[in-house]
């Protein structure tokens, strides 16, 4: 269910062909009302269907927060255990491409705060394909971030997909000199960044985070504990932010493994402008990596 997923094909064309495949009863265009549909999805899920919703752009989830923060994340626990809530949010997330401000919100961290709730990342093409089978696995409310900016990318993949882990983070390049954490467009800039430093004789690890809630700090606590340095890097803004909770993490807990403070490379912390060079400007690029 979503905005334009049937015959339009959805907004991103994330779902062309569907609707002509599956149906009308498998494949709803809903009126705009994020708070309703993501309603009538989680009584779905508790009636024991399996609903895949999708919210346009990411701004759009706050219209339907209440259902997702108040209702999906807590009838588990205000049920006494009873009720389970199998739902898959999927959302459009990050710079939109001249978008501006109104479309193009990194608000990762928002979900990220809420216990209750599955919050996953996708960094890469294997994840793109793999993550949506996985949540449906889950007993769970599971929220799927999909970055607009990255839908155009190509890349191989296997002809047989593997199985993704939603409960792990994961190594996509090891190194021993400095650890970069990441997550979602920062992935493969973060990659394209640690090959440019191993030219320069700088070998990298590069961790994708894949996992925003619950953190998988143990990776990541390891790889740092190795390197004895370490760099987030994420398009959210500084200031209350995923990079905030895993630089405490690390203090807290290896503080005497480092070598040197945790650094973080984040949004810059203005709405997203319109104009090409200032979006680009205002989150990070593999050049200031």
């Amino acid at each position: 269910m979503g905005e334009d997923v049937g015959r339009y094909g959805g907004a991103f064309a994330v779902s062309k062909g569907l609707l002509q495949e599956f149906g009308e009863e498998r494949i709803m265009d809903v009126p705009l009302s994020e708070s309703g549909f993501v309603g009538a999805g989680i009584g779905a899920a508790i009636a024991g269907m399996k609903p895949i919703i999708e919210v346009m752009t990411v701004n759009f989830s706050l219209l339907a927060m209440d259902q997702i923060v108040n209702n999906a994340a807590t009838l588990l626990h205000m049920s006494g255990g009873q009720l389970n809530v199998p739902i898959v949010i999927r959302m459009g997330c990050g710079i939109g491409r001249q978008l501006a401000a109104q479309h193009s919100h990194s608000w990762e961290p928002f979900y990220a705060h809420i216990p209750g709730l599955t919050v996953l990342s996708v960094g890469t093409h294997e994840d793109a394909r793999g993550m949506l089978n996985a949540s449906l696995k889950s007993p769970d409310p599971v929220i799927i971030f999909e970055y607009t900016s990255m839908l155009n990318m190509e890349k191989e993949v296997l002809e047989r997909p593997n199985t993704v882990d939603i409960t792990k983070a994961k190594i996509l390049k090891e190194g021993k000199d400095i650890t970069i954490i990441t997550y979602g467009t920062g992935v493969y800039k973060s990659l394209e960044a640690a090959s440019e430093l191993a030219s320069m004789g700088i070998d990298a690890e590069v961790i994708d985070l894949r996992v925003l809630r619950p953190l998988d700090e143990i990776t990541f606590l390891k790889s740092v504990s190795k390197t004895h340095r370490a760099i987030i890097v994420e398009d959210a803004w500084k200031s209350v932010s995923l990079s905030s909770e895993i630089s405490a993490r690390i203090m807290e807990k290896i503080f005497y493994d480092l070598d040197a403070p945790v650094q973080r490379l984040c949004g810059v912390e203005v709405p997203i402008p319109y104009p090409a060079h200032l979006e680009e400007a205002s989150v990070p690029q593999k050049k200031i990596l």
